[in-house]
């Protein structure tokens, strides 16, 4: 594979990164803070919207592994097609609606719509990889091209999101020391008016937003289509058919290193997505870092960006299963960072969690390929099955992300939050902590705890390469 290759292919998977980042950071407190839907409203918006595009996976998968090759390929024309209703569907997912009564069905449905599509790219663009090359090492390193760009679309994402809404959650009223008289009016003051007005500054500015990243959408599919060349099947033999959906579902299911592989990367994406999702709030509203918060997760994204290259070095010499080690890093410095919150502690927790994040991205992405090898070779007379794997793994993910922040939500409601004002109950800055600190650290563990069953070493690698070399 050349250089160029990879940049392209890695490129193309960019956008959804971008966009996903922005939602992951800002859709929560835009649904509390700006359109002013109550947290149990906002908790369906998450919860269904996930499980969306979580069931869109199977289905994507089911209709892809259908497909028939073309001049372009089996893969490409999915992504070339879904990639204009995708910007469409982001740009209204962040546009305010002058009805206040309709709301909530209207995020709720182009969130789904957003999430649907999304997995429409996503599900042939990651399947994408087995059919670049052969060679495990070259599939390796584009991987790590691809999870460096990703996290750099993150990045991206997360710094435009950040900097061109962050007037949209400052308020004056929240700048000024209440004396003991006024704690009540503190209380219950809301720090931005109701932006009922979809041309008031609030709405502009994520409206804004949303129209940047859709350019950036519409930039990296036009340059994956002209800077990747997909491959058909370089294993299978002409006479061998397409393992049917189902029975090929039911085959995954039952491969011991996808369950293991899948169960382990299932509760670790689970609390990254809990630390994305509540971090803005808990700097907002538990760590007294509002004025921050913007440039807190740019930390955490270019700390994530700058260590791929590190993650890969590591996992090329240590082996993959060492270096989800990694992954931990970010436990003692959450809950530091909830017991002790400090400005400076802040950045240093928002340094370590992207080396964390960095490893969480990068390893499933290097591990599944490895696990498709092994199936192959238990397997080989069908194809068809990579999309198979990668659907029903990204079905998991999402659908765990959604329980989670759908229960994250429903907990800020428990707990009485209340959209716009300056200061938060006790109770809710609590649930903050508990979000950002203890549920991500348990998630996390266990996870690690699955991963260390997963049988796939460095030597059964080289044994499953060159016997799939010799099958070829």
């Amino acid at each position: 594979l050349s250089i160029c290759g990879k940049l392209c292919y890695a490129i193309g998977g960019a956008p959804n990164q971008v966009a996903g980042s922005a939602a992951a950071f800002f859709l929560q407190i835009y649904l509390l803070d700006i359109a002013h839907i109550t947290p149990f409203h906002a908790s369906l918006v998450l919860f269904i919207g996930k499980a969306s595009g979580a069931v869109t996976d199977p289905v994507a998968g089911f209709f892809i592994s259908k497909s028939r090759w073309t001049k372009i390929g089996r893969l490409m024309p999915w992504m070339l097609a879904c990639t204009p209703f995708t910007v469409v569907s982001y740009f209204f997912m962040w546009y305010l609606p002058p009805f206040v009564s309709g709301r909530v069905a209207w995020y709720l449905t182009f969130y789904c719509l957003f999430q649907a599509l999304t997995t429409l790219f996503q599900v042939p663009y990651s399947a994408l990889t087995m059919f670049l090359s052969t060679d495990q090492k070259e599939r390796d390193s584009a991987t790590a091209y691809r999870m460096t760009m990703e996290v750099l679309g993150t990045l991206i994402g997360a710094a435009l999101q950040g900097q061109i809404v962050a007037s949209a959650h400052v308020s004056h009223h929240c700048t000024v020391n209440p004396t003991v008289n006024t704690t009540e009016s503190w209380h219950d003051t809301p720090s931005f008016p109701d932006p009922s007005d979809p041309l008031s500054h609030q709405a502009k500015v994520y409206m804004i937003a949303a129209g940047v990243i859709g350019g950036v959408y519409l930039l990296g599919i036009v340059i994956l289509f002209l800077g990747v060349k997909e491959k058909d099947d370089p294993y299978a033999l002409n006479s061998d058919r397409a393992i049917p959906f189902c029975k090929g579902l039911g085959l995954t299911m039952k491969h011991g290193p996808y369950v293991k592989l899948t169960a382990s990367f299932l509760l670790i994406s689970t609390a990254v997505q809990l630390e994305q999702s509540n971090f803005v709030l808990f700097c907002t509203h538990a760590a007294d870092l509002r004025n921050h918060f913007q440039y807190l997760v740019v930390t955490i994204l270019v700390s994530a960006a700058v260590s791929i290259p590190f993650w890969q070095k590591f996992l090329q010499r240590f082996g993959k299963k060492c270096a989800a080690c990694g992954i931990s890093w970010m436990i003692p410095f959450a809950v530091m960072l909830v017991t002790i919150p400090n400005l400076i502690l802040a950045y240093f927790v928002a340094f370590v969690s992207g080396l964390s994040i960095a490893a969480s991205l990068l390893l499933p992405w290097s591990m599944l390929p490895d696990v498709v090898d092994n199936f192959r070779l238990q397997n080989p007379h069908g194809k068809g099955h990579e999309t198979i794997f990668y659907s029903s793994y990204v079905f998991f993910t999402k659908m765990s992300a959604g329980i989670g922040l759908g229960i994250s939500a429903a907990g800020l409601e428990f707990t009485g939050y209340k959209p716009g004002i300056c200061r938060q109950s006790d109770d809710v800055i609590l649930t903050l902590k508990i979000l950002i600190g203890a549920v991500p650290a348990i998630l996390i563990l266990v996870g690690l705890f699955i991963l260390l069953f997963y049988p796939i070493t460095e030597e059964s690698r080289k044994e499953t390469k060159l016997a799939l070399e010799v099958l070829r």
